[in-house]
């Protein structure tokens, strides 16, 4: 809080032919990671005032930087070239080509907020020392941006007014009670807060600048989230799962306090966005991890027809301030998503990007699955299931259980380079969302409180097992991998169950909970507590169970092979947790790999990096998973 042709592997398909069974061969290329990696990231997407244009970001240059595209396809132009720190698109501003970017220090998570001038020169205009910004929108006359700082306090996010004339500010809402700001109304009259209270519910309460009178709108402790306000600043919009295991939307009318249940699904409303002039409303649905979108008329409520893209799916979509156009881009489990645009009057659709390297044929690459299995107390695990095509009873695979960061986190049908990559080289892979993790219902969202390390890593056991029962892969022969939180359950897996998994990946994960709480960043300070609830106090008692969960102070118990990948500006997990894991499991005499980047923060964004930490990870499984597996085959 999240990755050609070299050999040819040889593919062996079943079909049934009524009466038997016959075999088919097909070629599968294999690529290197470099060949992955040159598939092209693309994010964002502002729409310049003429609409000629779109502002997005890409690491088409090995970081991240700035870059514009005509409307409807056409030469890419850099507009940020840094070959170090990575910029990334906010918006165009509203009337001219200036251009809103943001970056931090190499993965330090202090952002920055930067203009792009229209001759060309880059200006910070929150050069607050050790504060980090954060844009918050454009105001309804097109003068002034708003935006979040805790340069005055920084625990707190204030809430400031900018001119784009001259870049001087003014604080319009000042936060002295840890509340988080969530969204305004066009007229600036009301403000959107929130309060934490757990890692699942949140209070949320209207500010009214006028009167000076904040109301709670919700009334039970239940996971709800701001949404947006109407254009006549009448309505409020919402998201609350009170009463119910999804989160649906509710309207509030600011005037009478009347409250509207609006739009309910099987699945939670993930979030709702009007557009600038109102007359759509985009809904977010995550649907068995992945996004399903809805584009709806708001005079009739009912959804707008969108373009059908096959086997792919609409991920994200922005509209135009005039409401013409549309960007939407589109992609899968198997395909990187690329950038479309849409006229909503002529219905003429152009696709700007070709992101997937043309080196890679996409039928070699592996469209995901979703399965459930059940944990050892019968719970239903749900997992997303990656088999590598050149896997058959005839031809078993070594796996990975693959654990999402957190904790609360969600692994999605989304494209992963490093999943493709691994599954490519033959590695089936089970990405497990195990019990606290989002999406499926609040009951099972909190079943891991001051749990973790126990309940949460018998799910991923059981997804182990659950691997080891397929005939496609090698049950002996199945490893662990994970980020972050998934960098802790891979240490808690090698720490308090040995035996179940053969090696391990952990990628910046946490090792001493203890020192992870208390070191916690002074601006998560509205979340500090929430954690604390969820994991447990380090300054209480709680601090006997945390270190009895944490890794650390158990690795005298780990006997499989181990490779850790950090980042040293990592601000969430400190560069000393994974130093003193593998100083602590090196002592066992056990195989430790340590693969460190000086210029990396929580996550690895430069593609130089991302292909020496992956291309490490793979050489790590063949030699202590798939190569033990080759040996074991030749005896």
């Amino acid at each position: 809080m999240k990755t050609k042709i070299l050999g040819l592997i040889f593919v062996t398909l079943f079909f049934s032919c009524k009466e038997k069974t016959k075999e088919v061969e097909r070629q599968v290329n294999q690529y290197t990671i470099k060949q992955f990696m040159d598939n092209e990231s693309v994010g964002g997407g502002s729409f310049s005032s003429d609409n000629s244009k779109l502002l997005v970001t890409s690491n088409r240059s090995g970081i991240y930087n700035a870059y514009t595209i005509p409307i409807e396809g056409g030469e890419i132009t850099p507009i940020t070239e840094s070959d170090s720190t990575s910029f990334f698109a906010e918006s165009y501003f509203p009337n001219d080509n200036r251009m809103l970017l943001q970056a931090d220090g190499n993965g330090d998570e202090i952002n920055h907020l930067f203009v792009r001038e229209l001759d060309g020169t880059i200006e910070d205009i929150t050069p607050f020392t050790g504060a980090k910004s954060s844009f918050y929108g454009w105001s309804k006359d097109e003068h002034f941006l708003y935006f979040g700082s805790n340069k005055r306090d920084p625990r707190f996010f204030d809430v400031y007014k900018l001119s784009i004339d001259d870049y001087t500010s003014e604080m319009i809402y000042q936060n002295n009670d840890g509340l988080d700001y969530s969204a305004m109304s066009d007229d600036e009259n009301y403000i959107a807060l929130s309060k934490t209270m757990n890692t699942n519910d949140n209070d949320l309460f209207i500010y009214d600048v006028s009167t000076k009178e904040t109301t709670q709108i919700n009334d039970n402790l239940s996971a709800n989230s701001a949404q947006d306000f109407s254009k006549d600043h009448k309505t409020f919009y919402y998201t609350t799962d009170d009463g119910g295991e999804f989160s649906y939307l509710m309207s509030y009318d600011l005037n009478s306090k009347e409250k509207i249940k609006r739009i309910e699904k099987s699945w939670d409303i993930s979030g709702i966005r009007l557009t600038h002039n109102g007359n759509y409303m985009v809904v977010y649905i995550n649907e068995d991890g992945k996004n399903t979108i809805e584009v709806l008329d708001t005079k009739t409520m009912k959804p707008i027809n969108l373009p059908s893209f096959d086997n792919q799916s609409i991920t994200s979509v922005g509209f135009s301030r005039d409401e013409k156009w549309m960007r939407m881009y589109v992609g899968g489990s198997n395909s990187p998503s690329d950038l479309y645009t849409y006229n909503l009057e002529t219905k003429k659709q152009s696709k700007l990007t070709h992101v997937l390297n043309k080196d890679i044929l996409p039928e070699d690459l592996v469209t995901a699955k979703v399965i459930r299995y059940k944990s050892f107390d019968g719970t239903e695990i749900p997992a997303i299931y990656y088999l590598p095509h050149q896997a058959s009873k005839t031809n078993k695979v070594p796996a990975m259980v693959w654990v999402h960061g957190g904790p609360g986190g969600q692994t999605r049908q989304n494209f992963s380079a490093l999943i493709q990559y691994l599954v490519n080289h033959g590695y089936a892979v089970l990405a497990v969302n195990n019990r606290g993790s989002s999406g499926y219902g609040k009951t099972f969202f909190q079943m891991d409180d001051k749990n973790h390390g126990e309940k949460d890593l018998q799910d991923c056991v059981e997804g182990k097992n659950w691997l080891a029962k397929q005939v496609e892969v090698d049950g002996e022969h199945i490893g662990i991998i994970g980020g972050s939180y998934g960098g802790y359950m891979t240490m808690a897996a090698l720490t308090y169950t040995p035996e179940e998994f053969d090696v391990g990946v952990n990628l910046f994960g946490v090792t001493n909970w203890m020192r992870t709480l208390k070191s916690i960043p002074p601006y998560w300070e509205s979340f500090r507590e929430a954690l604390y609830k969820e994991l447990g106090d380090p300054f209480t008692a709680d601090s006997v169970r945390l270190k009895r969960i944490s890794p650390l102070f158990h690795t005298d118990k780990v006997t499989k092979p181990l490779i850790v990948l950090q980042g040293s500006k990592d601000p969430r997990v400190l560069q000393v947790e994974s130093d003193e894991i593998v100083a602590g499991v090196k002592k066992n005499g056990v195989p430790v790999e340590y693969v460190l980047f000086e210029d990396e923060g929580h996550g690895f964004v430069k593609k130089e990096n991302q292909i020496e930490a992956y291309s490490s990870i793979l050489k790590f499984l063949d030699k202590y998973l798939k190569n033990e597996k080759t040996k074991m085959d030749e005896t």
